[in-house]
């Protein structure tokens, strides 16, 4: 029986049998002369006895005419009572458990570490995300269209072999003789705080796309009826298909108005975040539906961007109500209950000009004076 038909589970022990360890024999005084042992291979080459030799027969020198290419396969006997599954159960001390035996690693801790998480397309990670199990349209225009359009648009050409030029320095210096400009940090950029995002040359990798969509509902009435809060959420719910997260105030604000008191450690807004095939869903729901029915529905402000491709808008409470998920059910939601909402579509443009370009490709329409 070859060692290629053995079952894999008696693989293990045959190559145990085989390579099993010859004992070291130590001859009392001088060594044996090599003609006393048997020529190599001479049980293999011809089929007459080994030779007699001078040990006595009860040394252990008839182990030296054993090699592992001559030793037998195992019986069926042996192959029927071999079973590694008892073998380790009879096993006294057992082999610790691994900590990662029903859920991966959470960080990579690199190539040289024994447990590395799978990657995110394995249903075995914690990252594992199923679907899409559609495509919604605005994500098959910004594949097919919008994409190639946005890179062309886009496009710089630098001919091969032309050298890079020196990135100048963004922060202005102190100018001047007086001893208070020496080792003085440098000053901030004229008319802004904080230096806008550097623009990376558009590549076919690095072309603006919509990355996410942040919902969000402020309910200042939560503090003194939780009710609200719970049809906010349902809200939320209806309008992203995920379960909203609930915030807590940080500090505590008293008013006149009972509407705008707030309890510090107490539930005040809520949010979701949605990405993936919902996110498409979603911004093709507030293009297609819900923004041509508001009467005189201008868009978006041109001035509505943060500077860095994200863009915001608040519908109120009488356009939250129109909403299809939430007019199919509108009897389920008191009406007083349904707050305004905040819509944040985060892109991963570095300027609001290039999320402008994106969000108008998919329908957006935008009005008013542009900052770039």
């Amino acid at each position: 029986m070859a060692f290629q038909q053995l079952p894999l589970r008696l693989r293990p022990m045959h190559n145990a049998i085989r390579h099993q360890r010859v004992p070291h024999i130590r001859h009392q005084g001088r060594r044996s002369a090599s003609t006393d042992l048997p020529p190599p291979h001479s049980s293999l080459s011809s089929s007459a006895p080994p030779p007699t030799s001078s040990v006595p027969s009860d040394t252990p020198s008839a182990s030296l005419t054993s090699s592992s290419h001559n030793t037998p396969y195992p019986t069926p006997s042996q192959i029927a009572s071999y079973d590694p599954i008892a073998r380790a159960r009879a096993r006294k001390t057992q082999l610790p458990p691994s900590r990662y035996r029903f859920r991966p690693p959470k960080y990579d801790r690199g190539p040289l570490h024994p447990h590395r998480p799978p990657p995110a397309s394995s249903p075995s990670s914690r990252l594992f995300f199923p679907g899409p199990f559609s495509l919604p349209r605005l994500a098959q225009t910004y594949t097919s269209t919008l994409r190639p359009d946005l890179m062309t648009l886009h496009y710089n050409h630098i001919p091969p072999g032309t050298p890079r030029l020196p990135t100048p320095q963004r922060l202005r210096s102190w100018e001047g003789a007086s001893p208070y400009y020496a080792n003085r940090p440098l000053r901030k950029p004229r008319g802004a705080s904080q230096l806008p995002l550097l623009a990376a040359p558009v590549t076919y990798r690095t072309v603006p796309a919509v990355s996410r969509i942040t919902v969000s509902s402020v309910v200042h009435q939560a503090a003194e009826n939780s009710a609200y809060l719970h049809v906010a959420g349902m809200v939320l719910q209806a309008m992203t298909g995920q379960r909203a997260g609930v915030h807590l105030a940080k500090k505590s604000l008293v008013s006149g108005k009972a509407a705008l008191t707030q309890r510090a450690g107490k539930p005040i807004s809520l949010s979701v975040d949605v990405e993936g095939e919902a996110m498409w869903h979603l911004l093709g729901t507030l293009v297609e539906l819900v923004g041509p029915g508001i009467k005189e529905w201008k868009g978006l402000r041109g001035s509505s961007g943060d500077g860095s491709g994200n863009m915001g808008l608040s519908l109120d409470k009488e356009v939250v109500g129109a909403w299809p998920e939430i007019e199919v059910n509108y009897d389920s939601y008191p009406p007083h209950m349904i707050p305004g909402v905040y819509i944040i579509i985060h892109t991963t443009a570095t300027n609001d000009r290039d999320a402008r370009l994106l969000l108008g490709g998919t329908g957006l329409p935008f009005y008013g004076k542009h900052r770039n």
